[in-house]
């Protein structure tokens, strides 16, 4: 380990010129050299800030040293997205200057090539306002649901404690308790660093029922219900399948399996632990309504949604059908999107499985719509929310408020070294070893995880005014412009069309969308 190999030979030169210089008093002259080493590598043990150079004392330094010599440079260690897709330089550099409260403002102007395919922006009003100081909490909770939770714009999306590092889970919580957001756990379990720091939790129920499992890898009513119970637990969610790797499951390898995750989750120790496809307490729409039921009675009445990324469309159509006629909806939807993240999937499953978020969004608002429950059921849209722009157009396409999980990362100090399936990520935050987690210095990046939230939702307010807008609710798709040719824009209503209200019970929808919707059935996905 680069840390205790540093401490050894440290100690191995300082004993070794102490006593040459004993004999060879010109000996001392090499301390000129010696010492700044020495001394730059015990402080870059003990400073708080940058997890490299504390893991990596010395050399840890040519990163920040390129970055200071050039900014652009720290693109040569954070070049892409898990699945290889680029992201914007701005919107990298702009989420560690906002976690770290300095200026994250942009010299030149657009970096983008405006006549390029794929580019968007919004419309500004000549009549701008100045941000809007407005509530925006967003309550959660339908008609069956009796603790309601005032949610706010954007919230932490879905990690596990196991795939993350226990500093990492308690600073991303301690960033949600001093910020006022929500922290989903992820469906890895909920530990007691996520109880820690004292934020609100989200906790999401997957495939796998880790924290609510029983001998026999099913469900247990009784676990669920004495977590659920928790002043802390404000939300449940139940996982279907997520964007990175839609209808596959997970794993986290046996090597990330402690003692102390298996106890937590429930698990073997020593094993890989697997998460299947597929729930085995529910096989329908129906069913997976009537589990909602269920964990919203055993949990007290607080508000429970699920999540998934939309695959065929008349799974969840059924679903549609299903809580016409049972009455049951629930409290949100968390919609994810194929170009989602993870950190270990099959390539496949990465980039050839699941809708992409825009459509899926949309998708997903226009059905509600259509069958008239929108009002009751809250949207969440999750995948490549890094900035307040991302949320303004996924807040436009119909989403009620966001999650983000890269731009929390990325406030936590995540450089992508592309190590978080192997244990060995050198900032200490997707790993379980001891060595590289003591990187991650809780009370400094939670502080950094607050103030990417705080200000990231403040530049949201401040597009809304630029529109001329009083709140985040009155944006719509119409003010969403993307080119599609050199010579040609659009809108994206234009492009994510959504259907009237009521339009799948009157039967005025196309006639793809009224195939799908004869197809359909509660009793079968």
């Amino acid at each position: 380990m680069a840390r205790n190999l540093f401490l050894a030979l440290s100690m191995f030169v300082i004993a070794i010129n102490a006593l040459v210089s004993v004999t060879f008093p010109p000996a001392l002259t090499f301390y000129i050299f010696i010492i700044p080493i020495v001394v730059l590598g015990f402080y870059d043990m003990a400073q708080p800030q940058h997890a490299i150079r504390r893991n990596f004392p010395v050399i840890g330094n040519l990163r920040y040293i390129l970055e200071s010599v050039r900014p652009e440079m720290h693109q040569y260690f954070i070049e892409t997205d898990t699945d290889g897709t680029p992201f914007s330089r701005e919107q990298r550099s702009v989420v560690y200057q906002r976690a770290k409260h300095v200026l994250d403002t942009v010299p030149f102007g657009t970096r983008h090539d405006v006549y390029a395919e794929g580019y968007q922006w919004i419309e500004h009003s000549l009549a701008p306002r100045r941000a809007p100081d407005v509530n925006t909490r967003i309550r959660v909770g339908g008609p069956d649901c009796t603790q309601p939770y005032d949610a706010a714009l954007l919230n932490i999306s879905a990690m596990s404690f196991g795939s993350l590092s226990p500093a990492a889970i308690r600073a991303l919580n301690g960033g949600a308790r001093d910020g006022g957001f929500a922290h989903n756990t992820g469906e890895g379990g909920l530990s007691p660093y996520h109880l820690e720091p004292g934020g609100d939790i989200i906790w999401q129920i997957g495939t796998g029922y880790f924290g609510c499992r029983s001998h026999d890898g099913g469900f247990s009513e009784e676990e669920f219900k004495k977590r659920a119970t928790l002043p802390q637990v404000k939300m449940i969610e139940i996982k279907l399948s997520q964007g990175a790797k839609p209808g596959h499951g997970g794993i986290l390898p046996a090597a990330k399996v402690t003692p102390e995750i298996a106890k937590i989750r429930l698990v073997q120790l020593g094993q890989d632990v697997l998460s299947p496809p597929a729930h085995t307490t529910f096989s329908t729409p129906r069913g997976l309504l009537e589990f909602v039921a269920k964990l919203r009675e055993l949990s007290g009445g607080k508000p429970v949604g699920f999540k998934l990324c939309v695959g065929n469309p008349r799974d969840f159509l059924g679903v549609c059908k299903a809580m016409l006629e049972t009455g049951i909806t629930p409290d949100y939807i968390a919609v994810d999107g194929g170009e989602g993240g993870t950190g270990a999937a099959p390539l496949e499953f990465t980039n050839g499985v699941g809708w992409p978020l825009f459509d899926g969004l949309t998708f997903v608002h226009g059905a509600l719509v259509g069958i008239g429950l929108r009002d009751r059921i809250k949207i969440i849209a999750s995948g490549r929310v890094l900035d307040g722009f991302d949320m303004a157009v996924r807040i436009a396409l119909g989403a009620d408020l966001c999650y983000s999980a890269r731009g929390m990362m990325f406030s936590l100090g995540c450089i992508q070294a592309l190590r978080c399936n192997n244990n060995t990520c050198p900032t200490g935050v997707a790993t379980q070893d001891p060595r590289l987690v003591r990187g991650l210095v809780v009370e400094d990046k939670r502080v950094r995880v607050a103030h990417y939230q705080k200000e990231t939702v403040r530049h949201l307010l401040e597009l809304v005014g630029a529109a001329g807008l009083d709140h985040p609710d009155d944006l719509r798709a119409h003010l969403i412009h993307r080119r599609i040719s050199p010579t040609e824009t659009t809108t994206l209503d234009v492009l994510f069309p959504i259907l009237e209200a009521d339009a799948l019970l009157s039967g005025q929808v196309s006639p793809d969308v009224a195939r799908d919707w004869a197809a359909a059935r509660a009793e079968r996905f």
